[in-house]
């Protein structure tokens, strides 16, 4: 018996199958999807066996040990793997590594244990017991055993580790071993199901009807309109079925409230998400590969979930960018939950308060189903928002709170309701430059300005990770001149602490929440009025329902639309638009107020009038002008080495060769800097392919990738946008 295997090494020289035999003991346990330990040249590495042969015809080495008892990829896996690959043009090890939790990866260094408890449980009635009892402390813990059948072991050691010791050598009780979960979602006090209001109805009912196809609805909810209910009772009807649920969410700061909220109406839950530890995902990836759960909610690579029959999958917020992979494979998670909609023909919902562009045009196109939901619930406004011209601010000495905001902020308080204050940018301050000289701290590996952090008084380059500590002297011309420019959270939470010296504060960033469990504690002690002010960056924008939060404030409202990307428009209006949401999502009106040196654009007037469409309008005319997403779909190639002129000839090289090879229709632009022309002392360079039908394309790609298999100076990336 012989066994085709992927050995765990993600480059595509060698993204094929390697032939093994198997020793006759091992036979019994080879199963395609195990891991097995494989001899590869002089290393000893992983592998997943992906085809079991009778004979071969070649000399085979004998595979050294099989690593899973049971599959760790299913065949859906297996094929989903094939397809990530041809659509990605990725190496099949690494679509399979993306599937799975770190301590099933076929790498030998991630290996995590089974977490096992031990348990005492009595051998004998416990009258019985209690007479074998010959000291008091024996008594103690025989005494526990009167409440429970079974109780752990650490419990009766607390009252006396000797006593019980003493009584598993008597076998008058007995230890058992069991393996437990290391994620515990806590089961809250099941609520009472809310009566939907007509459009919710509405939408359940529609829905409803596809249940048992692979149709794609768009469910288009104002802030606060009540799309989780939707999606809950949705949820219901599938299990009624007995099928499950797949719930896949942007941020990991959404799934803390998604998960609350979902224990009061279901027990059988699993979560996947960067948050929990190697231990815990391993727990949880098995929990549903045990069919023990209906329900997944997770992040972006929760799409890869093991359930074995889906009956829905939900996108909520399925605008964000979160949902694609930036690292490859670069997959998109609605592109991956399409293919795994048809296997199961089960249907796709996608909600949104903004939706992107490409889903929104695919639902007017009829692609979709579209399924508004167009008031909140209980009867709720919409926010009330206003626009504060920054410029007059700064000239009357309020550069980082407007007299505006700052007076409702003070009002906010003194009715003991809370404020959430959004700025998309964390650190202290951004750039640290010397009067003196003119000298600009910044990464020596990417040259670009470092990132000052007061907390650990570092600076940081928020690409590489390149980190320094900040010294009071210039290092060029070694006097104390250093300036700080920029508004960070840091420094906002700081001046914040200096004019409302009594409210409590808590900042929710990247650096704030590094700690294990600092997301679920920081919302939970928000929700509970702990704190009265909330800053923070895009992670606090969408998803959270806060019952007490009146009045959001938006400081650098229009930063992020100078960033050259066709997409900074669209980021720009859902991050302000789901901020403003936050607000009034109760009875009383929430006030919103948006700081802007360009009060007079376009796309934060639409945001100040709560328009969508209008927005949706004027993007798609700009993108159809200039032929970007949904009009054209669009390619990225990224060139880098670490050499200049090797990226940059081979760059034009690669522009050269592929105009040969494609459709006069198609329109090749570059090659160009990349934005970030420097990463890690690599340089990047860029081409972009715009395309509506080239079928000359896909494979033009496929060879120009072959061609820098073996190149060890300059690498390429295929991004699919």
């Amino acid at each position: 018996m012989y066994v085709e295997v992927l050995v765990e090494i993600q480059n595509k020289q060698v993204d094929k199958t390697f032939t093994y035999k198997v020793k006759e003991e091992q036979q019994e346990n080879v199963k395609i999807g195990c891991r097995v330990l494989v001899p590869f040249g002089k290393m000893i590495i992983e592998g997943y066996v992906l085809n079991i042969l009778k004979e071969t015809e070649r000399d085979a080495k004998e595979i050294i040990e099989v690593l899973d008892e049971e599959p760790v990829l299913n065949e859906e896996m297996l094929t989903l793997g094939k397809e990530l690959k041809e659509l990605t043009l990725c190496s099949l090890s690494a679509c399979y590594s993306a599937m799975l939790p770190k301590a099933l990866k076929a790498s030998h260094k991630s290996k995590v244990n089974k977490k096992l408890e031990s348990y005492l449980k009595l051998c004998v009635s416990f009258e019985t017991a209690y007479q074998c009892c010959k000291s008091a402390s024996q008594k103690d813990v025989i005494h526990l055993f009167e409440q429970e059948n079974v109780l752990l072991k650490k419990k009766a050691n607390l009252v006396s580790a000797s006593a019980t010791k003493t009584l598993i050598k008597n076998k008058i009780i007995e230890e058992i071993t069991s393996e437990v979960y290391r994620y515990q979602i806590k089961n809250t006090n099941q609520e009472e199901k809310c009566s939907l209001n007509e459009e919710q109805t509405k939408a359940v009912n529609e829905i409803e009807k596809g249940l048992n196809t692979s149709n794609i609805y768009l469910l288009h909810g104002v802030t606060g309109s009540g799309k989780t209910e939707v999606y809950l009772e949705l949820i219901e009807q599938v299990i009624k079925q007995e099928k499950q649920a797949l719930v896949l969410v942007p941020e990991i700061s959404i799934t803390t409230q998604l998960i609350k909220r979902f224990s009061k109406r279901f027990t059988r839950l699993a979560c996947l998400h960067s948050g929990l530890s190697d231990g815990e995902r391993f727990d949880e990836w098995r929990k549903i590969l045990r069919n023990e759960v209906d329900i997944v909610i997770g992040a972006r690579s929760a799409v890869f979930a093991p359930l074995k029959n889906i009956g829905i999958i939900i996108f909520d917020e399925e605008h964000s960018e979160s949902f694609k992979q930036e690292n490859n494979p670069k997959y998109h998670a609605l592109d991956v939950a399409k293919i795994r909609s048809k296997t199961h023909q089960c249907p796709i919902v996608l909600g949104s308060a903004t939706p992107s562009l490409e889903t929104m045009a695919r639902a007017m196109k009829k692609r979709y189903t579209y399924i508004p939901l167009t008031k909140r619930v209980a009867g709720g406004s919409l926010p009330l928002v206003s626009l504060v011209d920054m410029e007059p601010e700064i000239k009357m000495h309020h550069p980082i709170l407007s007299r505006e905001l700052e007076c409702s902020i003070i009002e906010a308080l003194n009715n003991n309701e809370q404020v959430l204050l959004l700025l998309n940018r964390r650190g202290y301050s951004t750039t640290i430059s010397c009067s003196n000289c003119g000298y600009t701290y910044r990464c020596p590996y990417c040259d670009i300005t470092l990132t000052y952090h007061k907390s650990s008084n570092q600076l940081r380059c928020h690409y590489c990770g390149y980190t320094i500590y900040k010294s009071d002297i210039c290092p060029e011309c070694k006097e104390e001149g250093l300036n700080y420019y920029g508004l960070g959270t840091e420094k906002l939470e700081d001046y914040l602490e200096e004019v409302f010296p009594t409210a409590k504060i808590v900042r929710m960033d990247r650096d704030s929440t590094t700690k294990k469990g600092a997301y679920d504690q920081i919302i939970e002690d928000f929700q509970n009025h702990k704190y009265d002010i909330l800053l923070g960056t895009q992670m606090i924008s969408k998803g959270l329902d806060f019952d007490h939060v009146s009045l959001v404030g938006i400081l650098n409202a229009d930063q992020s639309l100078n960033i050259p990307d066709y997409r900074s428009n669209e980021r720009t209006f859902s991050l302000l638009y789901q901020a403003c949401g936050r607000a009034g999502r109760r009875k009383k009106r929430g006030q919103v107020i948006l700081q802007t040196f360009n009060p007079e654009h376009y796309i934060l007037k639409c945001v100040q009038n709560e328009n969508y469409f209008d927005f949706y309008k004027y993007e798609m005319n700009i993108r159809k002008t200039l032929k970007y997403p949904p009009f054209f779909y669009l390619v990225t190639i990224l060139i880098k080495s670490k050499d200049y002129h090797e990226a940059s000839q081979e760059a034009s090289k690669i522009a050269k060769y592929l105009k040969s090879q494609i459709d006069s229709s198609t329109i090749l632009l570059g090659p160009t800097t990349a934005n970030q022309f420097m990463i890690n002392k690599v340089y990047h360079f860029e081409i972009n392919i715009k395309y509506r039908f080239d079928d000359k394309l896909k494979e033009a790609l496929k060879e120009l990738d072959s061609m820098y298999l073996m190149n060890k100076k300059v690498a390429i990336d295929i991004d699919f946008q």
